[in-house]
């Protein structure tokens, strides 16, 4: 009987059993809120919020993908070549920061 009670798919079935009743029991303890229209409106959180359209900037949103890209694969670069004595992971730092140097006057901040 020990083993019985040690088999995974026993202790998984308790644990499914204790977990469904201490959601029951949660659930029937828990203070019921009142249903109010202006709580049950999709992301207001009972707000009263103005109906406003998001503008998103898709040139400033391209030219920090671009320094993300050219940050994580100069990151990438250096941790893997770490072990390398050679001159090439300085030589591929400089030339990184002097892309994002041209790359800076390209940012508009409308």
């Amino acid at each position: 009987m020990d083993d019985f009670l040690l088999m995974a798919p026993v202790v998984f079935a308790l644990a499914i059993c204790v977990a469904v009743i201490i959601y029951w029991i949660g659930g029937v303890i828990s203070i019921k809120g009142k249903k109010e229209p202006s709580k049950l409106t999709m992301y207001a959180c009972g707000e009263d919020l103005p109906a406003r359209k998001l503008q998103v900037n898709v040139q400033r949103f391209f030219i920090y993908a671009v320094y993300f890209l050219v940050f994580d694969v100069l990151a990438f670069n250096l941790a893997t070549s770490l072990e390398d004595t050679g001159i090439f992971p300085a030589v591929y730092a400089v030339v990184v920061l002097l892309a994002i140097v041209v790359l800076l006057p390209l940012r508009r901040w409308d």
